[in-house]
């Protein structure tokens, strides 16, 4: 039965993305786009505007992007209605836009980059007009995150760009070196809400309503109510919404009682988002997600029963999470990025201990900058300390020899780092049981020699010319001296395998 509710579902899904990639490559707003046409757009952003950053230009960005959705598109003096998702490039006036408002851009369209989601690239040549503002609820978050960067704005260099965006996802102020730098050693992730977040969000407060001695159901819908307010507060575009269904589900489970089910939610979870969103059949941000969260729902409570118990669970955990993820992600990253991260998974546990109070504290402060702003200047400072360290492990091992190696491209470089995976996690499971591990190569070499005496007896025994095997006899007596290897292989051999060679 569950396996044929799956079934129907992925061919519901498969179906829906079908008649999605059509509609986008098809009708009047395509051939605008294949046309590389100029146009006045009526659009409603849809996603939170972010930095475009040339190589070796200031902190400072001078060009913004923004998903929207175009409703009527004017081009060669026909008015057409339809509605395409486009990504929007502007200048700085571009950094205002807030989710749900409704604007007229002008520019030219352009067909999108291989793997983007949208439809074309809308290359403004003018400021947004506002036709039509945002709800309150919608507006809010935008201020609140500008309010937040304003009151980190006291902390150093690092810390301020850094902070707003482990928070909020804000990455306008971070410094093109130390951006570069979690690039390098693959902690790019935390400049991003994601699951993580989310998931820090929800335990705090599910623990926080257990401690006041609610039930489990009822601890649940507090941390879910909780977790719709911090979405509401960062901003709900997609990712973010992505990131909160995950960790909406995983709680579900949590609150079921169906902790190791957690493969069956993940399913559901990303044939329910190919189903509201069926572009995300080709992001390469969903595809690492889903791997993430698969990695470690397979692999990392595998590997943390590896660790031996004198290990304390929290540094198993510490690192049993980031590897299996990383075990996953690996193949689908270097084909994204032909190069090797060599210090990722050190990186990734040395910050694991410093995102936690980076998070809490540093979510806790904004919505206090504009009501306690004494005591959210409290709270930066102690998250900007972290965020401080978690900066400080990202230049340092960005800068240790061979943090960037490069990589094989294509299906070649995906093949060997998939290969590289799977000796990575054998390395792991012999360093934690090196009593198994010495057992298994012991036995490796027995059944080796078996087969080699087997080739060499039965070499033996064909007909040509005599030939011995200096085997001891049993009636001869013992000289006191050491056996031979090849004695003593062929002993075992007959004792081990009585049946000897095909003679």
């Amino acid at each position: 039965m569950t396996l044929a509710a799956a079934m129907v579902l992925a061919a519901a899904a498969a179906a829906h993305s079908a008649v999605s990639a059509a509609q986008r490559h098809d009708g009047p707003v395509a051939g605008a786009i294949a046309a590389h046409a100029s146009v006045v757009a009526e659009v409603e952003i849809t996603g939170a505007p972010r930095a475009l950053k040339a190589p070796g230009s200031s902190s400072l960005a001078q060009r913004w992007a923004v998903t929207a959705m175009v409703k009527t598109l004017n081009t060669g003096g026909r008015l057409l209605r339809a509605e395409a998702a486009v990504l929007i490039m502007g200048g700085q006036d571009w950094e205002h836009a807030v989710l749900g408002q409704l604007v007229r851009a002008t520019g030219k369209l352009r067909p999108p980059d291989p793997g983007d989601v949208e439809a074309g690239i809308l290359t403004a040549s003018s400021p947004p007009v506002t036709l039509e503002a945002a709800a309150p609820w919608q507006q809010q978050p935008a201020a609140l995150g500008r309010q937040f960067a304003e009151a980190a704005g006291w902390l150093d260099a690092d810390a301020r760009g850094l902070l707003p965006g482990m928070v909020t996802g804000d990455t306008s102020g971070l410094d093109e070196q130390l951006e570069a730098a979690m690039k390098t050693v693959g902690l790019t992730h935390l400049t991003a809400v994601s699951g993580a977040n989310c998931s820090l969000i929800l335990g705090v407060l599910l623990l926080a309503a257990r401690s006041l001695r609610l039930a489990r159901l009822p601890a649940a819908a507090c941390a879910l109510a909780g977790l719709g307010m911090f979405v509401l507060m960062v901003g709900p575009d997609a990712s973010v919404l992505r990131a909160s269904l995950m960790g909406a589900i995983a709680l579900a489970s949590l609150a079921g009682g169906r902790a190791g089910r957690g493969l069956s939610f993940l399913c559901l979870a990303v044939i329910a988002l190919l189903l509201s969103d069926p572009a995300l059949g080709t992001s390469f941000g969903f595809l690492l997600s889903v791997l993430a969260t698969l990695g470690i729902i397979v692999l990392g409570r595998r590997i943390m029963d590896w660790v031996p118990p004198a290990v304390p669970r929290w540094a198993a955990a510490g690192m049993a999470v980031p590897l299996s993820a990383q075990l996953l992600c690996g193949p689908v990253i270097v084909v994204l990025q032909p190069q090797f991260a060599t210090y990722s998974l050190l990186a990734n546990m040395f910050v694991a201990p410093l995102v936690a109070p980076v998070t809490i504290l540093g979510t806790a402060a904004v919505p206090l900058v504009p009501l306690l702003p004494w005591l959210a200047t409290a709270l930066i400072g102690v998250a900007g300390l972290f965020a401080a360290g978690v900066a400080g492990i990202a230049r340092f091992m960005a800068g240790l020899p061979g943090a960037a190696p490069p990589w094989p491209e294509g299906p070649f470089g995906l093949l060997t780092m998939v290969l590289f995976s799977v000796l990575t996690a054998l390395a792991v499971w012999a360093a934690a049981h090196p009593a198994g591990t010495i057992r298994l190569v012991l036995a490796a070499h027995f059944k080796t020699a078996c087969v080699l005496d087997w080739t060499l007896e039965g070499k033996s025994m064909r007909p040509g010319p005599s030939r011995r095997v200096p085997v001891r006899n049993r009636t001869e007596p013992w000289s006191g001296r050491r056996s031979s290897p090849r004695w003593f292989c062929l002993r075992t051999v007959r004792r081990s395998c009585p049946e000897g060679p095909v003679r």
